[in-house]
């Protein structure tokens, strides 16, 4: 079974709590003992070499005996919590802390089986019953060493303070391990809990609902992912009604001609249409299959232009580009009596662009003009330097472009209703090309239109550098 992130760290953040308690009640526990014990027999070897050196003046003689001596360790042992004694060099208890109980107590003791160390654990040499830390000083005068001083602590206070420190710690580490819930608690709310909307989002959107927003305002990482999400899940939606839109129109405009088609060459087939009529209907499919062909190349352009790398940049003159685009429009233009009025602000003005796709948006942007002006009108076309641009402007006095589809010629098949009134061959998406183009150059195309006025396109492209 499949654990949740949540449940995962729940149990990390046990086991590290477990962990700690055994790191405490193991090494700590050994390392505070082991402290304990080399701190209390350096204490008491410092008092066992005081008591040696006054040993050492009743063996030297400067002293009455060692009663004094035995008072001195009964006043002692209490302080110390210790029992202390001084033997001969062959072991016997000459003197004790414990009013004489351990006078003549002989005992193979050995101050060389301690090795280097000052100090020796066990039940010394079985006068005790219980394990004790036992500290050695040798009374010494004269060079000539006449016994030692030994005191011996019950391990079992060491023990005891060993535990009362290891309670203080398992205290402490258990007040700092239920302070560090807070962590939990702000794991649950900052990274959990979002995590668990934007889990549930995700599968909203894989499910295919779209239109689902994943509520999460924070201003972290979290918050982020979540407007990321939420704007992918917007963008996929509109590409999907961008989708069904581009079907229907892609659909309306090929059944359109289709239908002609096949109604024309039905009647011609079943002599509806006389043969001295026929080839009437017959140019007329012809300009309907050339509407097919034209709304093809213009899908296959849009096509183009979505795939990366397609531009063949040059230098070339705008001015005699614009020139042979608007010569091409010549018999167009003496059918509705339209004329040119070309202005350019240098005699020659080179851009560095592609020469074939900036033929297609003059060739677009001009037909557009022509196919919404009025007889006997002019389009004025321009082409200015300014800085490190050129700003060609394109511009009619037709009948202008409503205000409410300003916005949404540049759309893929989108005509207004202006447009599908005065043109119906007309693709819906030369303007969509044109910015395309445009776009893929990184410049910009702007649009100004006033309906009954006129409309006038402008848009930018690269002055040529390297001359």
């Amino acid at each position: 079974m499949s654990r949740s992130l949540y449940s995962k760290f729940i149990l990390g953040y046990l086991v590290f709590g477990l962990l700690s308690f055994l790191i405490i009640s193991t090494f700590s526990s050994k390392m505070t003992y082991e402290h304990l014990i080399h701190e209390q027999a350096d204490l008491l070897y410092d008092e066992a070499n005081q008591l040696a050196a006054d040993c050492s003046l009743v063996y030297a003689g400067k002293s009455a005996d060692l009663s004094t001596v035995a008072d001195q360790l009964s006043i002692l042992s209490p302080s110390l919590r210790s029992e202390i004694w001084v033997v001969n060099r062959d072991g016997v208890v000459a003197a004790d802390s414990e009013n004489g109980a351990r006078l003549g107590l002989s005992v193979d003791f050995d101050p060389t089986a301690i090795g280097n160390r000052n100090y020796g654990i066990g039940n010394f040499y079985g006068a005790f019953s219980y394990d004790v830390l036992s500290v050695s000083a040798p009374i010494t005068a004269d060079y000539t060493t006449y016994g030692y001083v030994l005191v011996h602590i019950p391990l079992s206070q060491i023990e005891a303070s060993r535990d009362g420190i290891l309670n203080i710690l398992y205290i402490t580490s258990g007040i700092i391990f239920a302070l560090s819930l807070i962590i939990l608690l702000v794991f649950t709310q900052t990274v959990y809990f979002p995590l668990k909307k934007i889990t549930a989002g995700a599968n909203e959107y894989a499910a295919g609902n779209l239109a689902y927003r994943i509520q999460l305002s924070s201003r972290d990482e979290m918050g982020y992912l979540a407007g990321n999400l939420n704007y992918m899940s917007d963008e996929l939606n509109q590409m999907e009604e961008y989708q069904r839109t581009f079907i229907a129109n892609v659909s309306h405009d090929f059944r359109s001609p289709l239908t002609s088609i096949k109604g024309y060459l039905e009647a011609i087939l079943d002599g509806t249409i006389p043969p001295e009529m026929q080839e009437k209907y017959l140019t007329r499919v012809i300009s309907e299959t050339e509407r097919l062909n034209k709304l093809t190349q213009g899908m296959l352009t849009l096509n183009s232009l979505d795939s990366k790398g397609f531009l063949s940049r040059s230098n070339f003159d705008i001015n005699r580009v614009i020139k042979d685009t608007a010569a091409s429009f010549e018999v167009i233009c003496d059918k509705k009596n339209i004329t040119f009025d070309l202005t350019f602000s240098s005699n020659i003005q080179m851009v560095y662009a592609d020469l074939g796709k900036i033929q297609q948006v003059l060739y677009n942007l001009i037909d557009n003009a022509i196919k919404f002006s009025h007889n006997d009108s002019v389009i004025f076309i321009q082409a200015s330097q300014k800085y490190e641009k050129i700003f060609v402007s394109v511009k009619d006095t037709g009948i202008g472009i409503p205000k409410d589809s300003l916005k949404k010629i540049w759309e893929r098949f989108y005509k207004s209703d202006l447009s599908r009134g005065k043109d119906k061959k007309g693709t819906g998406l030369g303007l969509c090309i044109v910015k395309e183009i445009i776009q893929s150059h990184g410049e910009n195309i702007d649009v100004v239109s006033t309906e009954g006025v006129g409309t006038e396109f402008i848009f930018s492209l690269p002055r040529a550098t390297n001359l």
